[in-house]
């Protein structure tokens, strides 16, 4: 129907052309010049309403590629105000339109979505191109790494070297895992790059994850499983030992009271003894470790932070003064509470400022410093500080596992004690130390609404 309407006004328009043109030439023909003027007018008339009426199809669809080159899909092209010749193309145009803004809707939608997703996730992911700028970061990556923002990924060369050049060796498809400080917390980060190409450009996706406590978990189980395992081997051995000799010495002393063969059964009996002192040596000790593998869950109370500072120190105050060790308490703010299991902190802090008092054996002015505080998350952070003789950096990482300990008369299960009664209280308990500079103990516990 438009077609057709199309052809009539086009003939229409040319019959009027051919009869101004035809008039115009009879009236030149006559010498009515005026008339021929009138004429030519008419006719340069109808040929530019011709030409206009040709190109405006032309016009209207230059003008809705333009929108499309920009990507202005929010013109409406009049269809019923429209010529009939151009009402359907203006119809095509709206529907090309809608179908590209319901495509733009989708697209930002699954992109909020998308968003979304990754602000819950805790694993830190961030994207940049080969220059190394970075195109997309989102929060968890900046808040594991305390990074306010991150324009190129070369500025973690100053603030993170150790990463930054785990990331430059990096190869795709093999994690790695990184150990950091991320201000005073030690941190170990799987890391894990890809690379893909956006239009032919080469880009790098990078995600780590904060594996830190998984580890310690799970190194923890290994070391309890070991416990458990070693416990009931000893006592299982010891056990008949002990039974044993204890009933042998009974039979020992009945000869001795007969007068039988004393001095052989004098030899004999001291071998039981000792035997028997061993074994219950061994019993006790297997006892000492299946406490420590099967720690009770924490009673949680509401505690005064000074009150509990104060009370480890008078425990400790005679043999601390003996010493000459001067011990320096601070809590801010006064009245700092927490959530927790007071007998377990007290061992915790009875083993911590044990071993600060023999690290400063040798110090000239030794000092222990007791300090507790609220951190910007309002996390309770307790201290112990000493001016010692520090720790050596290769044990820093070993001063935690069970057993370890650099003193003859030593367990090797104090910190590793203080490490699991920390966990217990969904905390961790963190080091920093150099040797000959002293050694700062920090027990850091989670804020209350975490608890």
């Amino acid at each position: 129907m438009v077609f057709n309407r199309l052809d009539i006004g086009l003939l229409g328009r040319l019959v009027l052309l051919l009869a101004a043109l035809a008039g115009g030439g009879y009236a030149a023909f006559h010498h009515a010049y005026g008339l021929a003027l009138v004429a030519l007018g008419v006719l340069l008339a109808l040929v530019v309403a011709l030409a206009r009426y040709l190109t405006r199809g032309q016009q209207a669809l230059l003008d809705f590629t333009l929108a499309l080159k920009y990507r202005d899909f929010s013109r409406q092209y009049s269809e019923q105000m429209a010529p009939a010749s151009l009402r359907r193309l203006h119809a095509a145009f709206n529907q090309v339109n809608a179908t590209f803004r319901e495509l733009r809707f989708e697209k930002e939608e699954q992109f909020q979505y998308l968003q979304t997703i990754l602000a819950l996730l805790d694993t830190g992911i961030v994207s940049y191109d080969a220059a190394g700028t970075v195109v997309w970061v989102n929060e968890a990556f900046k808040d594991t790494l305390q990074l306010p923002y991150l324009k190129n990924i070369q500025a973690l060369q100053h603030r993170q070297p150790v990463l930054y050049e785990a990331i430059r060796r990096a190869v795709p498809g093999q994690p790695a895992v990184v150990k950091l400080t991320v201000g005073s917390h030690a941190v170990q980060l799987l890391l894990s790059v890809t690379q893909f190409k956006t239009r032919g450009e080469a880009s790098t996706l990078l995600a780590f994850k904060n594996v830190s406590q998984a580890l310690t978990d799970t190194e923890t189980a290994a070391w309890q499983q070991l416990l458990r395992v070693m416990t009931h081997e000893i006592m299982n051995s010891v056990t008949p030992i002990a039974s044993l000799a204890d009933s042998l010495g009974r039979h020992v002393r009945a000869a001795q009271q007969q007068g039988s063969a004393a001095g052989l059964l004098d030899d004999v009996g001291t071998g039981i003894r000792i035997i028997q002192q061993r074994s219950e040596g061994l019993l006790r000790f297997a006892q000492v470790y299946r406490n420590f593998s099967t720690l009770a869950p924490p009673q949680r109370t509401t505690l005064y932070v000074q009150e509990l500072l104060q009370t480890t120190h008078q425990l400790l105050a005679e043999q601390l003064t003996a010493q000459g060790i001067e011990v320096v308490i601070s809590v801010r703010p006064t009245h700092l509470t927490l959530q927790a299991d007071g007998h377990l902190l007290e061992q915790v802090l009875i083993n911590l400022v044990l071993n600060a008092a023999q690290a400063v054996g040798q110090t000239p002015d030794p000092q222990i410093n007791l300090l507790a505080w609220l951190d910007g998350q309002q996390r309770v952070v307790v201290e112990v500080k000493d001016n010692g003789s520090g720790i050596p950096a290769d044990l820093l990482d070993s001063i935690f596992v069970p057993f370890f300990t650099t003193r003859p008369s030593g367990s090797g299960i104090g910190l590793s004690l203080a490490k699991q009664i920390m966990q217990l209280h969904q905390g961790s308990i963190q080091v920093q130390s150099a040797e000959g500079a002293g050694s700062v103990f920090q027990l850091w516990f989670p804020c209350p609404a975490t608890v």
